[in-house]
């Protein structure tokens, strides 16, 4: 396998199956027969079914060419490789979902987000009461359905692998969710708490978060996960755990780059959205460093602001530019591809595996969504 493709169309199948599955599964267990209850129902499992159709599908990916840099298997992709894969995806659409709730995102990928696309449903059948309340409850809901879909996934794969094996792989995957939700939390957190946070602090509190909410769960412990899956020893995991640690962290600082420059046309999110959401990302952290009082004082008052004009997005984005907090977070990501590219090296996979990582450090580095 010479081209990330493949294992993509694979995933992709896999998540198509498992969802036609799920939905064979209501209406067999239908209570209501052909009444509009199950017609509701059917929504609930469509907007879940497309919150993970599409994408670049690269945790899946991860764990794939972790999964393929410890058995060296060239062959057919086994299918509880594919599970694993196509667990994390739903994982990911779930995280998304969430996310999305708790920072009032209303697009995503180009599209109303979840929440959004729910209230306009409400709207359209004319129910009662609030659209918006609709929507963000179902969303909830919805995010929740995904996560345990997830799990379905997870335990697809792990029935197919001896004990020992699926128990590890099921730690790995549990670490992964218990950080993802510590990182939100702590996201959160923070947007709350950097009046009476130190400003010395700030960097570091952004890449704690960089870390817990996406750092690991997007590169490092995919990569593991599917070494493990794999049967892998200490080794073999701690040669992967090098690339994925630097290479999660060049993602997540991508990631925060975008939210704050990201074309919109591309991105599928707004100009400047995480400047509108108030996120304290490490971009940040630097532009505050080099203000002066005054300067920083009249940073944080329109920071989030709810009345954030996009004439002011525009001085912001600036002032993020100008004072080298940009050119800052640039140079920590090509730092970071450079490790994780020397980790690479230094791990003595094969020609293929190592050509198929490469490609992912610059797929994870340089993108524009």
């Amino acid at each position: 396998m010479t081209s990330p493709h493949p294992i993509i169309t694979a995933i992709s199948e896999r998540l198509e199956m498992f969802a036609r599955s799920r939905a064979a599964e209501v209406d067999a267990d239908a209570v209501f027969g052909t009444s509009t209850n199950d017609a509701v129902a059917a929504l609930l499992l469509q907007h879940a079914a497309d919150s993970f159709s599409g994408g670049k599908r690269l945790r899946a990916r991860f764990a794939y060419w972790g999964w393929r840099a410890h058995t060296r298997d060239a062959g057919a992709v086994p299918d509880h490789v594919l599970a694993l894969g196509a667990a994390l995806e739903v994982f990911q659409a779930a995280a998304l979902v969430h996310d999305d709730i708790l920072d009032n995102s209303d697009t995503r990928r180009g599209r109303p987000s979840a929440w959004r696309a729910l209230e306009a449903e409400h709207r359209a059948r004319t129910w009662s009461g609030s659209s918006e309340e609709f929507g963000r409850s179902g969303a909830i809901l919805l995010g929740d359905l995904l996560l345990g879909w997830s799990d379905d996934l997870l335990e697809e794969a792990l029935a197919q692998v001896d004990a020992a094996t699926a128990a590890r792989t099921r730690s790995e995957y549990a670490r992964m969710r218990r950080d993802v939700i510590l990182g939100q939390f702590l996201d959160i957190a923070e947007e709350a708490a950097w009046p009476v946070t130190p400003d010395a602090e700030h960097a570091d509190r952004a890449m704690r978060i960089a870390v817990l909410k996406s750092a690991r769960y997007s590169v490092q412990q995919p990569l593991l996960m599917g070494a493990t899956i794999g049967g892998a020893g200490a080794d073999a995991r701690t040669s992967l755990a090098a690339i994925g640690e630097p290479l999660g962290l060049a993602f997540q600082l991508r990631d925060d780059v975008l939210g704050v420059f990201g074309d919109p046309e591309i991105t599928g999110k707004p100009a400047g959205d995480d400047l509108r959401e108030g996120k304290r990302t490490l971009l940040v952290a630097y532009a505050r460093e080099r203000m002066s009082p005054a300067e920083r004082t009249g940073f944080d008052e329109r920071l989030g602001a709810d009345d954030l004009l996009a004439d002011e997005i525009a001085s912001l984005q600036q002032t993020v530019r100008t004072g080298g907090a940009l050119d800052r977070v640039e140079s920590a990501i090509a730092a970071y591809a450079v490790a994780a590219n020397d980790a690479i090296t230094s791990a003595g996979f094969d020609e293929s595996t190592t050509a198929e990582l490469r490609d992912l450090v610059t797929a994870t580095t340089i993108r524009s969504f």
